[in-house]
C-alpha cells in the first residue's frame, strides 16, 4: 500500500518504516549481514535473505514465521510470486530455489556457473528471471503442476497406471488393495482378497482386466467391475511384477523365486523363464509381443523370446535392476537400479546413455506415448523427466516418502506418481514440442536482432514463426 518501508543492513538487522521515517520495528534473528528484503503481494508476510545462508519469513508485526534453510552459500535475493503462495531465493551457492509460503523447498535450478544475484517472477507468475555473476541471465518455467492428489491408501502406494482410454486409473498399496480413481480423483472402487500388500498393476489392452501382483505369492485377474476372476498360484516368492502381452491373450508374472511365468488369459500355466541368480522384480513385452523384458537383483536385465528362449543379457547397473519398460516403437529399453541411476538400450543390448541425477534408488520408469521423454522415480522421494537423449528436463517434488511407480497418460500429457506417503500424485507434462516452442517463445526478440550471430538466428527456425516481416528481413 506505499505506507511502509523495508531496509537491511550488514548490522543483521532489517528494519521497517513509516514513509515519513518513523521506526516501526526491528526484525532480528539472522546471524549474518542481510542482504534482501521483500513484502509479500498482500503486504502481511516480509521476507528477508541473509549471508548466514538462510532466508527468513516475517509477519508485518515482525513475528518470526519460519526459517528457509538449505541454500549452501549467502542467499542475496527473495522475489514472491504475484498469488503469493511461492517465494524465489537467489544465492552464491550458483543455484535459485523455489518455496512454498508454509517453507518446503519445491524446486532448485541448477545451470548457473557462478553466483546468483537476482531473481524474479514475471507478472503472470508462469516464469522466473534470474541473474548471475557468470554473464547471464536465465529464464524458468517455475512450477510443474499438481493436477492432483489421490488419497485413501491406508499404508504406502506401490504402483499406478492408467487405463488404455486415459480415463481411470489403478492403484496398488501396501494396505492388500487394489483401488480405481477418476482421472479426478473420484474413487470409483476398492479391490480387497489379496493376502499381502499388492506391488504391482497393469491393465489389459481393451481395458476390462485388471491384473496385480502380491506378496502373498499370487497374481489376481479382475474385472474392471471389481469382480475376481481368477487367481495365478505357484510362484514361491512374492509376485513383484505383472504385465499383459499387447493381445491381451498372455500375462507375464515375476517373481522373487527367481523366474518369470506366462499364463493365458484363464489362468493356465504356460511356461517359466528360468535363469536370473536373483529375485525377479520387474517384467515388461515389447510392442509387438514378440519379446520380453526382465529386471532382476542380480544386476541385470534379459530379454527373452515368448517362447522362453534368452535372447540377451543387459549387464551395465552396478547393483539391483529394480524395473524395465520399453519405448513404444519397442527400439529402446529402459533399467532403473539400486545404483542411483537409470539406463537406456537400444534394442540389441548395447548401452546407448546414462541417467544420472536422482539421490537415491531409481525405483520405476515410463517411457511417454511419443517415445520422447523418459519419468523416473526414486527413493530420493522425486520424479524426474529426461529427454530420450539423457537431458533432464525437471523435477517433481512434493511426495513426502519414497515414490515407487510411475505412468504416463496415454496422451502423454499427465504423469502420475505412486508413494509411500500414501498418496498418488498426477502432475501436468509440456510435450517437448510446447517446451521449445515456449523457449523460443523467450528468445523471438533475441533471435530476431540483426546483432544476434547467423547460428543464433537459425535457433528456432521452423519452431515459431517470426511475425514482423521487417524484423523477418533482418534476421534473414
Amino acid at each position: 500500500d506505499g505506507k511502509t518501508i523495508a531496509t537491511t543492513s550488514n548490522d543483521r538487522t532489517a528494519r521497517l518504516w513509516t514513509i515519513d521515517g518513523q521506526l516501526l520495528r526491528e526484525l532480528k534473528g539472522h546471524q549474518g549481514e542481510v542482504n534482501g528484503v521483500s513484502f509479500s503481494p498482500d503486504g502481511k508476510t516480509i521476507a528477508t535473505t541473509s549471508n548466514d545462508r538462510t532466508a527468513r519469513l516475517w509477519t508485518i508485526d515482525g513475528q518470526l514465521l519460519r526459517e528457509l534453510k538449505g541454500h549452501q552459500r549467502e542467499v542475496w535475493t527473495v522475489s514472491f510470486s504475484p498469488d503469493g503462495k511461492t517465494l524465489a531465493t537467489a544465492s552464491s551457492d550458483n543455484t535459485a530455489r523455489l518455496w512454498a509460503i508454509d517453507g518446503q523447498l519445491l524446486r532448485e535450478f541448477k545451470g548457473h556457473q557462478r553466483e546468483v544475484w537476482t531473481v524474479s517472477f514475471s507478472p503472470d507468475g508462469k516464469t522466473l528471471a534470474t541473474a548471475s555473476s557468470d554473464n547471464t541471465a536465465r529464464l524458468w518455467t517455475p512450477y510443474w503442476q499438481l493436477l492432483q492428489e489421490l488419497k485413501g491408501h491406508q499404508r504406502a502406494v506401490w504402483s499406478v497406471s492408467f487405463s488404455p482410454d486415459g480415463k481411470t486409473l489403478a492403484t496398488v498399496s501396501s494396505d492388500k488393495t487394489a483401488r480405481l480413481w477418476t482421472i479426478d480423483g473420484q474413487l470409483l472402487r476398492e479391490l480387497k482378497g489379496h493376502e499381502g500388500g499388492v506391488w504391482s498393476v497393469s491393465f489389459s489392452p481393451d481395458g476390462k482386466t485388471l491384473a496385480t501382483a502380491s506378496s502373498d505369492k499370487t497374481a489376481r485377474l479382475w474385472t474392471i467391475d471389481g469382480q475376481l476372476l481368477r487367481e495365478l498360484k505357484g510362484h514361491q516368492g512374492i509376485v513383484w511384477g505383472v504385465s499383459f502381452s499387447p493381445d491381451g491373450k498372455t500375462i507375464a508374472t515375476a517373481s522373487d523365486d527367481k523366474t518369470v511365468r506366462l499364463w493365458t488369459i484363464d489362468g493356465q500355466l504356460l511356461r517359466e523363464l528360468k535363469g536370473h541368480q536373483g529375485g525377479v522384480r520387474g517384467v515388461s513385452f515389447s510392442p509387438d509381443g514378440k519379446t520380453i523384458a526382465t529386471a532382476s537383483s542380480d544386476k541385470t536385465a534379459r530379454l527373452w523370446t515368448v517362447d522362453g528362449q534368452l535372447l540377451r543379457e543387459l549387464k551395465g547397473h552396478q547393483d539391483w535392476v529394480l524395473s524395465v519398460a520399453l519405448s513404444k516403437d519397442g527400439k529402446t529399453i529402459a533399467t532403473t537400479s539400486s545404483d542411483n541411476t537409470a539406463l537406456l538400450w537400444k534394442i540389441d543390448g548395447q548401452l546407448l546413455r546414462e541417467l544420472r541425477g536422482h539421490q537415491n534408488w531409481v525405483r520405476g520408469v515410463s517411457f511417454s506415448p511419443d517415445g520422447k521423454t523418459v519419468a523416473t522415480v526414486s527413493s530420493d522421494n522425486t520424479a524426474r523427466l529426461w529427454t530420450i537423449d539423457g537431458q533432464a528436463l525437471r523435477e517433481w517434488k512434493g511426495h513426502q516418502g519414497i515414490v515407487w511407480g510411475v505412468s504416463f497418460s496415454p496422451d502423454g500429457k499427465t504423469v502420475a506418481t505412486a508413494s509411500e506417503d500414501k498418496t498418488v500424485r498426477l502432475w501436468s507434462v509440456e510435450s517437448l514440442d510446447q517446451l521449445l516452442v515456449r523457449g523460443c517463445e523467450w528468445l523471438q526478440y533475441y533471435v530476431k536482432n540483426p546483432i544476434a550471430s547467423t547460428k543464433d538466428r537459425k535457433l528456432c527456425e521452423g519452431i515459431i514463426p517470426i511475425q514482423n516481416s521487417k524484423l523477418k528481413n533482418l534476421a534473414e
